[in-house]
């Protein structure tokens, strides 16, 4: 039966482990999708791995990336700032009270996506026929989800999420654990991207959706949500 809600993933994280540097949600993937969702009738929650307390990437606050699309409204909204305060505990959430998960960006997720309570719940949540997203590094929360088939849930699906050239560009593959690109092919992934980097791109295989990079969010939230309108 159809909720009209949905979760949103969001990370704890607020450092990268290797370097000094802080990172955490980049809210406008957060934003950009809840505002797009919201305004389509659908109700969001939002839960992180360890619950509490979400970090916002300074860098995502930057006055030319906050702009974009009403981010800096919702920025300067209390009420909705505080929804991040005390995020619920992903795997303590009930999969029935919702028709589709999303998972956020922001480097953040890179430590601690890769949590096996966060896999098990998404495992449920797509082999019970609900919709699973996720844009930019989101992806991560992907890499260790194995289904009641015992395949990974990526094996021989069309997906994408930040590349490679763009951690490069964006000064971070030092930085990172791992590269998410390489990491869903090896998982059996059939992954593409943008002919540009941070092109806007979206690929949608049945009931999961990927975004490549933040310009994605919007349009991870178009494809959840006709997604959900046409059941």
């Amino acid at each position: 039966m159809a909720t009209q809600r949905i979760l949103i993933i969001v990370t704890n994280a607020r450092e990268y482990e290797k370097v000094g540097m802080r990172t955490g949600l980049w809210l406008g993937e957060l934003t950009h999708f809840y505002d797009y969702a919201e305004d389509h009738g659908f109700d969001l929650d939002i839960a992180s791995p360890a619950g509490g307390y979400v970090p916002i990437d300074p860098e995502s606050l930057a006055h030319d990336v906050l702009s974009e699309l009403g981010t800096d409204q919702r920025y300067r909204d209390r009420e909705f700032m505080d929804l991040l305060k005390n995020t619920k505990k992903a795997g303590e959430v009930n999969v029935d009270d919702y028709d589709a998960i999303y998972f956020t960006g922001g480097h953040g997720v890179m430590f601690d996506f890769r949590d096996k309570a966060l896999a098990e719940l998404t495992a449920r949540f797509y082999d019970s026929g609900r919709i699973v997203s996720a844009v930019c590094h989101g992806p991560a929360g992907l890499l260790d989800v194995t289904l009641n088939s015992g395949d990974p849930l990526v094996k021989d699906k069309n997906v994408t999420g930040f590349s490679w050239p763009e951690e490069e560009a964006a000064q971070r593959a030092d930085a990172v654990p791992f590269s998410l690109q390489d990491e869903l092919k090896n998982r059996g992934g059939n992954y593409s991207i943008a002919d540009k980097p941070f092109e806007p791109y979206v690929v949608t295989d049945g009931r999961l959706i990927t975004g490549q990079n933040p310009g994605s969010a919007r349009g991870v939230a178009e494809a959840v949500v006709a997604a959900l309108q046409a059941r």
